[in-house]
């Protein structure tokens, strides 16, 4: 360990600070930790480097990948978490610490992930994503769904086969007549059309079991006020399924589709739904396009937890 005034003056530089509490919690790599901070890997290779050179912080060798893990006296790290008052990003870089081992752990998901990708690369007579999907759909028990953003409500009418009511809501009056027009049309008399908006979404609240938003919240001024409308509406117990773009870089987005938003990070999702109330949040990345710009498709979901029930206003 070097002299206690280098240690300090090392450790009082905020973007190395944060390093020294993530490597308290967990071992690391480079690239974790560039996922965590959201920083170049130049500048975290070059603040390690120089903490491991201090003793503060020794690495372990896996294949291609280094492993970062701390080396501070416990006395010192006590002084360390006390400064660590004074860096408001600390909050945030746990948050992302629990998303990051969340994917290191899942490997269930990369394997479906695998199996995913073969989906479809050798040609089985009737088996296919529409079939698949709506055997699923068969599956649900009956309830009470809001499809925030429908739409022309193609995924509405999917729904409706086996859901209770569907409520789709859309803010552009054309896309509200023409869904309305072919529910008529195909006499899916469970499945309702109201002209409104994803940040004051006109159902009564504590109606509805599933709040669905597809695609949708990329088009919200405030996204974080359309998670909480979906809250309110949500019956206690209920649950919010979200899909939306991961956080990108195609600005032309914004004219070519009326994007407000570039996609979401995870984490920035996860923040919403917990300010909102949610709990037992789950994020993953469900798709990714093999054209560019590479738009990947993020599955939220999170739970309003449960109440004493009471009999709620019509929905």
């Amino acid at each position: 360990m070097a002299s206690i005034l280098k240690t300090l003056r090392l450790a009082s530089d905020p973007n190395r600070l944060r390093l020294l509490l993530l490597l308290e919690q967990e071992e690391l790599s480079v690239n974790e930790l560039q996922e965590i901070l959201g920083k170049g890997q130049s500048q975290i290779s070059t603040n390690l480097s120089q903490l491991k050179q201090a003793g503060m912080v020794d690495d372990r060798r896996t294949g291609k990948n280094a492993f970062y893990r701390l080396n501070v006296p416990s006395a010192l790290m006590d002084l360390l978490r006390e400064g660590a008052r004074e860096v408001p990003e600390a909050a945030r870089d746990r948050d992302a610490l629990r998303l990051v081992l969340r994917k290191r752990n899942d490997k269930m998901r990369r394997y479906f992930d695998e199996l995913a990708g073969r989906f479809g690369r050798e040609y089985v007579p009737g088996r296919s994503w529409k079939g698949i999907a709506e055997a699923l759909l068969k599956m649900l028990p009956p309830m009470v769904i809001a499809d925030l953003g429908a739409g022309e409500g193609t995924i509405a009418q999917l729904m409706a086969q086996r859901a209770r009511k569907v409520i789709a809501i859309d803010n552009s009056e054309k896309m509200v007549e023409f869904g309305s027009e072919l529910a008529r049309r195909h006499g899916i008399g469970n499945l309702e059309y109201r002209l409104g908006d994803l940040e004051e979404v006109p159902i009564r609240s504590g109606t509805v079991d599933l709040a669905f938003l597809s695609q949708a919240l990329h088009h919200a001024r405030h996204p974080e006020r359309a998670v909480s409308e979906a809250w309110r509406i949500l019956k206690p117990g209920g649950r919010i399924t979200i899909l939306d773009l991961n956080r990108h870089h195609f600005e032309q987005a914004r004219e070519l589709y009326a994007d407000l938003w570039l996609g979401f990070t995870e984490l920035e999702l996860e923040q919403q739904l917990r300010a909102a109330g949610f709990q037992n949040l789950e994020t993953a990345i469900v798709h990714r396009e093999s054209e560019p710009p590479h738009f990947e498709t993020m599955l939220a979901v999170g739970e309003k937890p449960a109440a004493l029930l009471h009999k709620p206003d019509a929905a």
